[in-house]
């Protein structure tokens, strides 16, 4: 049975924290380049990060800010995200990471269930605290100034909550602070997308933020001399744990960027000397979508971790772009990467990864049952980890939901996989967005990823909507959004999957939206597609282009 070799991580487990990583690439790589922004202007140095992060922190501890106090970071990217991170986890706090999209009831979720009491936010953002503020435990917010803001726009007038300047928190002295932090302590909050209920708070330890960072270093096979860059947001474990921290792990130079460019993902990486990146969803076929160029071809990328892999879109992704190795991995924030792309093993279509089996076991199991499914039957991923500190502690403040999580000593994860006689690990679908049709189960997951490899689709989401016909449990609809300047031809896409997938997994239904309904993590809303079924204008493969009648 395949697995993935077992590795040595470059820390031993004693030194699994960001300040004591940091604090010795500032020792031993001291000039080496570790963050740009953009690909404008000079890096900075490890030592010069290191030291700008010493001044924060000192100035944050003078401030009042303790150790495992929650902290919230309410900032789009920008260096400054990563300053109050790395200065938050020299002190021992905990940075609670919010989506910039957050407002409203969204926003107020996350820091009552922090009990953050200062937030670090930009004036603009701070906006969005007026209508909230006297639902929040929020006491001061630390603005940080954006770049290319008017000076004269004014602070929130808020009634209670106080106002401080971010670069007013610099200290003078540059020194490591005394404080030790251990690698069982607090690192972050990240939260989950909430697609079915409300974000829950994962709680990840120094340990596991440093193992999950390592696991990118191995996949990845990071050296000294890579150059990582993301336009991924910063909130997210993405860009915190898979490219900032596995640079910082390696000794690598990491390139931020604003957001993500499909339009620009070429110049940036010729213009960043980029040697890796990571793609995610329908990312690839975003880039795959714009007009072709002399250039590119003209980047240094090596290898994409891209998750997942389109298999229809790799093979025309390689042969505009010359980038020949993709790989991927499979895990959630709560328990790290379980499966991985070992080097050198040719992948099948779809595959996953193999089992990481130095450091976790799983098990595939019926979701209502708990018992092991037969192999090459889906059942839901069940987790346990072979060593202490490499998976989430708990739910913040929801003791329920870490228990179920956590029932009969497995982790539940929620979603469905299937494994071959090799060892190769499938992604199927989220146990509760599987489809049955006519007795047949249907991977939505499966689906999207060939309706994505058209032509006319930028981005899709598949859905189980209620049969009527007395033999099917479900119908499968599916939202199109198409590329720009393309026309949805529903009678050809559904005669295109015809020819690419078995009769039972073709959509009955074909809807087009501007855009997908979206988590502020950028997961689909398929609670909200599935409510909003067929229309008066979906196409019925059924009835001949003819749209369907209202249901």
């Amino acid at each position: 049975m395949l697995t993935f070799p077992h590795f040595e991580p470059h820390f031993p487990r004693a030194q699994w924290t960001l300040p004591q990583v940091l604090e010795h690439q500032a020792r031993e790589r001291a000039e080496r380049p570790f963050l740009s922004w953009t690909d404008a202007g000079p890096a900075l140095s490890y030592a010069q990060v290191n030291a700008r992060v010493n001044q924060l922190a000192h100035g944050m501890a003078a401030f009042g800010i303790q150790r495992r106090e929650h902290v919230g970071i309410l900032l789009p990217n920008c260096l400054e995200f990563l300053f109050a991170w790395f200065a938050l986890n020299k002190l021992g706090a905990v940075e609670v990471a919010i989506s910039d999209a957050y407002k409203g009831s969204f926003l107020a979720h996350p820091l009552q269930l922090s009990q953050a009491r200062t937030l670090i936010t930009t004036a603009t953002l701070a906006q969005r605290l007026l209508d909230i503020e006297d639902d929040i435990p929020i006491q001061t917010v630390v603005l940080v100034r954006e770049p290319g803001a008017d000076p004269a726009t004014p602070a929130p007038a808020f009634r209670r909550i106080r106002l401080h300047r971010f670069e007013d928190l610099f200290a003078a002295r540059d020194d490591n602070p005394p404080l030790v932090v251990s690698p069982q302590d607090p690192a972050a909050v990240l939260l989950t997308s909430g697609t079915t209920g409300p974000s829950k708070g994962v709680v990840m330890p120094h340990s596991q933020f440093y193992f999950f960072a390592e696991e990118d270093v191995q996949l990845m096979r990071l050296k000294p001399d890579d150059v990582y860059m993301t336009g991924f947001p910063l909130f997210h474990g993405n860009a915190q744990f898979l490219t900032v921290y596995p640079s910082m792990i390696a000794g690598a130079h990491c390139v931020l960027y604003p957001r993500f460019s499909a339009s620009d993902w070429a110049g940036r990486a010729r213009r960043s000397g980029a040697t890796v990146t990571n793609l995610l969803g329908a990312t690839l076929a975003f880039i795959c979508a714009q007009p072709p160029s002399p250039d590119d071809r003209a980047h240094k990328i090596r290898c994409i971790y891209a998750a997942p892999l389109s298999t229809d879109l790799a093979g025309p992704f390689s042969e505009r772009f010359g980038v020949r190795e993709f790989v991927d991995g499979f895990g959630q924030t709560e328990i790290s990467n379980v499966f991985m792309t070992p080097p050198g093993a040719p992948r099948p279509p779809g595959a996953s990864g193999v089992l990481v089996d130095q450091w976790f076991e799983v098990r595939l199991a019926d979701p209502e049952t708990g018992e092991p499914v037969p192999e090459g039957q889906a059942g839901e991923l069940l987790v346990r980890h072979k060593h202490p500190g490499i998976i989430s502690t708990e739910y913040l403040g929801m003791p329920d939901k870490t228990i179920e999580s956590r029932r009969d000593l497995w982790f539940h994860t929620g979603d469905a996989l299937r494994r071959d006689a090799e060892g190769w690990y499938y992604f199927v679908d989220r146990v509760k967005d599987a489809l049955r049709r006519r007795g047949e189960n249907i991977s939505s997951f499966e689906v999207e990823a060939v309706l994505r490899s058209h032509s006319s689709v930028a981005d899709c989401a598949v859905v189980g909507v209620a049969a009527d016909e007395k033999a099917g449990e479900d119908e499968v609809m599916a939202f199109l959004v198409p590329r720009p300047g393309q026309t949805l031809d529903y009678a050809a896409i559904s005669a295109w999957c015809d020819s690419r997938m078995p009769a039972f997994m073709i959509p009955r239904y074909f809807d087009q939206l501007a855009e997908l309904p979206r988590t502020p993590t950028e997961k689909v809303r398929k609670k909200e597609l599935r409510e909003r079924g067929v229309g008066p204008n979906t196409w019925d493969r059924n009835r001949d282009s003819r749209p369907a009648a209202k249901t």
